[in-house]
């Protein structure tokens, strides 16, 4: 992967960078929702910057890239990030993790992810489990809250810094899948409430934001 970035121009720009650009590229839905989103503003979406203040204090956007891949052990695909993000803060520098969400489902849970699972596979679980502090993972938590969690601690350590987070910029008036968000920062020992940071401390010694932000609806419609 290359790592020369070349400026955004425009919502649209982001659309080369999907998994199935043909596919993803629809109004109404995740990846152009977000995309409209994010270059509707100079910085941060007011919603996703309320929750890192509130966490670490006034907190810079420096720079942001759509489509993130972070490469993790086990397996042979990354983690794909909506959008990963550094930004400045009174202690520091912190690597954030986006996940955008209209209606869509955090994919498979760990039972369905690990049915007949590769070594690869479940050499990977066990080290998303490890770098969480999970000595285990119930079966009905979404696997890809686990890894898109974990590419903001990856990516913290290649950024030497000791701040990440990881923040689902949802869209859905209902807060659809809410409440599996819910059910995995509870897991990892913390209480989950729309647009409050929840802040932890990983094995690793990182301090770790969750959040959940409630996009703007307007975007819906771009």
């Amino acid at each position: 992967m290359s790592r020369i970035l070349i400026p955004s121009g425009g919502p649209s720009a982001w659309q080369q960078f999907l998994a199935k650009p043909d596919l993803q590229w629809v109004t109404g839905y995740s990846a152009r929702t977000i995309a409209h989103a994010w270059e509707a503003q100079k910085g941060w979406p007011p919603e996703v910057s309320k929750i890192l203040e509130s966490a670490l204090g006034p907190t810079e956007l420096l720079l942001a890239i759509p489509e993130h891949k972070t490469p993790l052990p086990g397996g042979q695909r990354e983690s794909q990030s909506d959008v990963f993000v550094i930004g400045r803060h009174q202690q520091g520098i912190i690597a954030c993790t986006i996940e955008g969400k209209v209606n869509e489902p955090f994919g498979p849970t760990i039972a369905e992810q690990m049915k007949d699972a590769s070594p690869g596979k479940v050499a990977r679980l066990d080290y998303l489990c490890k770098a969480l502090g999970l000595d285990e993972c119930p079966q009905d938590v979404h696997y890809q809250l686990l890894h898109r969690t974990v590419s903001a601690l990856v990516e913290a350590d290649r950024f030497a810094t000791k701040y990440a987070a990881m923040i689902v910029h949802s869209f859905s008036p209902e807060k659809r899948w809410f409440e599996a968000f819910e059910r995995f920062v509870a897991l990892l020992g913390g209480t989950a409430v729309s647009g409050v940071p929840t802040l932890l401390t990983t094995p690793a010694g990182l301090q770790l934001v969750l959040g959940w932000a409630c996009g703007d609806p307007r975007h819906l419609q771009a």
